[in-house]
């Protein structure tokens, strides 16, 4: 019984070799060179020039398909059945340019920048620590924020942190996350994240506003902001300084619009259209990004000063009101306005 199948298994593969063979010698003589089985030299030369090539290529290289993939890697629209923009565009030309920058340059250096402003102000609190009151509290309050005031800066700060935090798993979660909770728990929270961050940005385009409003009047730039920053960040200053004017214009203002327009881009609620290319969706992505992480970078700063760097400057968020000492110290001309019959933004009726 061995032997009759090894005999069986020997006339097998000898049948399947003369099979192979005489396959071959039928494509050899029916095929001229630079033809394709079925196609006759005389037919092959009729075609067009490119469709020659195309054959001596597929007879030449049968396993290459880059032609395949030039013809739908490109802006070039083919036919398709959806009628919508783009589609018949298989793969989009700049999409792999785009995943190279955004996950590069985007991803490293702002983490990094991130990083490095975390880091700026930790040095900065354990060299200096807070700013104390020279002369120490004086019991003495004065109203320096609204209740409308404190809303909206509270309502623009608890949005921010919201978007901040989801951003960062997002963006580096996979990093720093990934590999702690694995897999199974990493997807559904990004995916959570991702749609807490698509709610509460629209909160935080409108808390943008409605800050803008209440505060541009008492943040116009004046020569005596530069006086501020030329003394390294003393002297006098009205109701705001040239700090914190900078924030207000940079950071609250130019970056609060950049990251809320590109974000709603990004959420396809921008009013009035319908349908966003995968180029503009890719470039607004690319601002977001960069956007934010200026905007968080930024907002290090502010945190710190508003918290821990500086007595007495938490309260006045939080309550309203500061010491008079804290309002002499640090903003000396606001206090004798306010002090000389002004209103709590140092403004006469």
């Amino acid at each position: 019984m061995r032997t009759l199948l090894r005999n069986l298994s020997v006339v097998a593969l000898l049948g399947l070799g003369i099979g192979a063979s005489a396959q071959a010698q039928e494509y050899s003589a029916g095929s001229a060179p630079g033809s394709l089985p079925g196609i006759q030299s005389q037919n092959v030369l009729d075609l067009p020039k490119a469709a020659q090539e195309q054959i001596s290529r597929d007879q030449a290289q049968p396993q290459n398909n880059a032609p395949v993939w030039r013809g739908v890697n490109s802006t070039v629209e083919h036919y398709s059945s959806i009628k919508t923009p783009e589609a018949g565009v298989l793969i989009q030309q700049g999409g792999h340019q785009w995943q190279l920058f955004r996950n590069g340059v985007v991803t490293v250096f702002g983490g990094w920048l991130l990083a490095i402003a975390i880091c700026a102000v930790g040095v900065v609190y354990l060299i200096k620590g807070s700013i104390k009151l020279q002369a120490g509290a004086s019991g003495q309050m004065m109203l320096r924020f609204t209740r409308l005031e404190r809303w909206s800066h509270w309502a623009m700060a608890y949005s921010f942190i919201i978007l901040a935090v989801s951003g960062i798993v997002i963006m580096w979660g996979r990093y720093f996350l990934l590999p702690i909770i694995g897999g199974n728990a990493y997807g559904p929270l990004t995916l959570m994240l991702k749609n807490i961050h698509n709610i509460v940005g629209p909160f935080f385009t409108v808390s943008v506003v409605v800050f803008f409003l209440l505060y541009v009047r008492d943040n116009i730039p004046s020569a005596r902001d530069f006086q501020w920053f030329l003394a390294g960040g003393k002297g006098p200053s009205h109701r705001f300084n040239g700090g914190e004017k900078l924030w207000f214009w940079f950071g609250v203002t130019v970056l609060g619009v950049v990251v809320s327009a590109s974000g709603w881009v990004l959420n396809s609620i921008v009013p009035g259209i319908e349908y966003f290319t995968r180029e503009q969706m890719q470039l607004a992505n690319v601002v977001h990004g960069i956007g934010s992480i200026l905007f968080m970078a930024m907002a290090v700063g502010h945190i710190y000063i508003g918290s821990i760097g500086m007595e007495g400057a938490y309260q006045g968020m939080s309550t309203g009101y500061v010491d008079e000492t804290w309002g002499r110290e640090h903003h000396d001309l606001w206090y004798s306005d306010v002090k000389s019959g002004g209103n709590h933004r140092g403004h006469r009726a």
